[in-house]
């Protein structure tokens, strides 16, 4: 790499071995790049670390690639989806000047949309390096980002929610149950998503068609998912099962991605399938899930800083045009983010580098009891993340996931959210609150969280 990798700070020289080496010690305190054995050895480190990629150029960024296309088909599609022509336009700007030009007030959410066309992910998780969490929040809730399945999610002004209705058996009347209280809430916009403990094809066949059926009955402009293994639901699909969408994981390696049974060319399968046979009218019909450290302990990251390969996750989402894709920001564990301070701060990077790939992008504010943080904690960054304008987030009952055991938003969490901040939910759902008498006069009314709603 012909650039100058060194920087003298506070009378001390440092020196970095490469851009891998840069990017990994200008990364924030996280315990995931401290057990990879990559991350600042001290705080004097890494501000010189920040120093030396703040003035790094763009065009730096893309030719010396952190992983080759040649070896990595995530990094082919990342590659292959920049626009050559507004990538042109900024490849001669430092790190430090992209970084001012995003903050600007000239710089709004169209703009910002353009941007990103021309910027692999590597340049965008170098960016993220040089903010503040108020950077973070600032930038991307500038930008505005739609997305349709049946229905709409991502205006300016709203808050949009996946209702969570998990079982530790999957028994369809529990689920139910959890699904009426979270609606009357007026959780549920986004999707109804059911994390399934059985990932066999009856099983999510049974659960699809349950939530489907629910969902016709009372005319609800939503959608619906089972997030089991993607290969799971598409035999189910081809089966009869009523899916609006197809939900996977991914990761941003290859090799991290075929630990998750996946690759580029199952998800393409997998649209053409949820085109033809799925129940949801699109153009948006995927669902991805990601989280910082899922390379690392996949035993994939290849050396690189957890927050550059979430990153990556978002180059290799925005290929396929999603319906929403979400950051599931404290459920690894300590070994990845070890505290609330280090939860909180990769809530708002993933969200940020979310938005400036162009995508819907939404956070399960979670953590896990073995983990250094609280409900206060995740109650912050829920607080942060909806000034800084997320899709949506998680809710399950009391905010407590029987089924996956961790803590997350409440429906009750959401519902302050919204009237805290003068949100609301997305339009056709918050027309149909409304007609139920869920809410009224744009807020919940007095049947909020009256279950025989339901009830014919």
């Amino acid at each position: 790499m012909n650039v100058n990798l060194s920087v003298i700070f506070g009378g001390e020289k440092y020196n970095f071995q490469s851009l891998k080496d840069v990017m990994a010690k200008a990364n924030e305190e996280k315990s995931g790049d401290q057990l990879a054995g990559i991350a600042a050895e001290s705080v004097q480190q890494r501000i010189a670390a920040k120093a030396v990629l703040s003035e790094l150029l763009v065009k730096d960024i893309r030719e010396n690639p952190l992983v080759p296309q040649e070896n990595d088909e995530v990094s082919r599609i990342i590659e292959g989806d920049v626009n050559e022509q507004i990538y042109g336009e900024i490849k001669n700007w430092s790190i430090e000047q992209l970084r001012e030009y995003i903050l600007s007030n000239d710089t709004g959410d169209r703009e910002l949309k353009r941007l990103s066309k021309g910027m692999n992910s590597e340049m965008i998780a170098a960016v993220t390096k040089l903010m503040s969490n108020l950077d973070l929040v600032h930038a991307a809730n500038k930008v505005e980002i739609l997305s349709t399945c049946n229905s709409t999610i991502g205006q300016k002004g709203t808050l949009s929610s996946r209702l969570q209705p998990n079982h530790p058996t999957d028994n369809i009347d529990g689920i139910i149950a959890s699904l009426k209280e979270g609606l009357s809430y007026g959780i549920g916009d986004a999707v109804i998503g059911i994390n399934p403990v059985d990932d066999s094809v009856e099983s999510v066949k049974k659960v699809l068609t349950a939530t489907k059926e629910f969902i016709n009955e009372w005319s609800i402009p939503t959608q619906n998912c089972v997030l089991a293994h993607i290969t799971t639901q598409m035999k189910a699909i081809k089966q009869g099962a009523p899916a609006d969408m197809i939900f996977q994981s991914i990761a941003g390696t290859e090799i991290a991605n075929r630990s998750f049974g996946i690759s580029a060319d199952l998800i393409r399968e997998a649209e053409e399938l949820i085109k033809k046979q799925g129940t949801g009218t699109g153009p948006n019909l995927f669902y991805f899930e990601t989280g910082q450290g899922s390379e690392l302990s996949a035993e994939a990251h290849m050396g690189i800083d957890q927050v550059t390969l979430e990153s990556r996750n978002y180059g290799f989402a925005r290929h396929f045009n999603p319906y929403i894709v979400n950051t599931v920001v404290g459920f690894i564990g300590p070994e990845y983010l070890y505290n609330n301070k280090q939860v909180i701060r990769a809530g708002l990077e993933d969200h940020f580098m979310g938005k400036m790939h162009g995508i819907p992008m939404g956070v399960d504010i979670c953590y896990t009891n073995h983990i250094k943080a609280d409900q206060n904690d995740i109650e912050d960054l829920s607080v942060l993340l909806t000034a800084a304008g997320v899709n949506f987030i998680i809710a399950a009952p009391m905010g407590d996931d029987i089924m996956l055991n961790y803590q997350s938003m409440s429906f009750h969490d959401v519902a302050t959210l919204l009237q805290t901040f003068g949100k609301k939910p997305a339009p056709a759902f918050l027309a149909w609150l409304e007609k139920m008498g869920i809410y009224e006069n744009g807020q919940l009314s007095a049947r909020a969280g009256d279950l025989s709603i339901f009830e014919r």
